[in-house]
């Protein structure tokens, strides 16, 4: 589940400042019946400079270029690679995956999405124990590289929230373990204070490295970070 509300090859993402382009800020004129954080949401919107470029380039969110960093720091994606993509919605790693020369994409969202052909989309729940084997299939074969921009919907009760994200981070990681080919790559958000020890210590014990990330066009207030394994040892 991505990080923006429902709507995982450019040389490099664009940065801040010149290339990306400074405008005045723009403020909605009148709140009518949205909620504070609704309003709130929609002016970081109108004024982020990753949501315009995103949209002059052809990308479906701004988080592509969240991806298209890792991308060029860790080099994840690989041409020819088979890619799972989990939380997939709206597409946007998808379409970098794509451009960047994957092979083969296999993405799963509660969201319904629309179609990126060749890649291979389902609307299911990651977490129904039908679904790993679906996109393993869907794949033609084990993944070079699992991406998962999963998070759940919070409910305000930072515990609760809290778990549900900590439970979605474990749940990709046992699916990464179980299925990844051997040398291959992961890349997951977490958030800040919000992965287990455990997590991090099952990963450096069957990755080479283990990395976090937190990408320019990530916005400087939200507690996501990303992290970046790579090199799998295997089982």
């Amino acid at each position: 589940m991505n990080d923006e509300p429902p709507k995982k090859r450019m040389v490099r993402a664009p940065t801040r400042g010149a290339e990306v382009g400074r405008t005045s800020a723009v403020r909605l004129k009148t709140a009518k019946s949205r909620t504070p954080s609704s309003q709130a949401w929609l002016e970081r919107q109108l004024n982020d400079p990753f949501v315009a470029e995103a949209k002059a380039k052809g990308f479906r969110s701004r988080a592509a270029f969240k991806l298209m960093e890792i991308d060029d720091r860790f080099g994840v994606l690989r041409q020819g690679s088979r890619v799972v993509d989990l939380g997939c919605a709206p597409g946007g790693w998808v379409q970098v995956a794509l451009a960047r020369g994957a092979s083969a994409v296999a993405g799963v969202d509660l969201l319904a999405v629309d179609p990126l052909p060749p890649a291979r989309l389902i609307q299911m729940d990651f977490t129904d124990p039908a679904c790993g084997q679906m996109l393993i299939d869907l794949l033609g074969g084990p993944p070079d590289l699992i991406l998962s921009d999963m998070a759940p919907n919070t409910t305000g009760h930072k515990q609760t929230d809290h778990l549900r994200i900590v439970g979605l981070i474990e749940a990709a990681v046992d699916f990464t373990v179980e299925v990844l080919k051997p040398g291959g790559n992961f890349v997951t958000k977490a958030f800040q204070g919000g992965e287990t020890a455990g997590v991090l210590k099952l990963l450096k014990t069957h990755f080479a490295e283990v990395r976090h990330v937190k990408p320019k066009s990530s916005r400087a207030g939200s507690s996501e970070v990303y992290l970046a394994a790579t090199g799998f040892r295997g089982r």
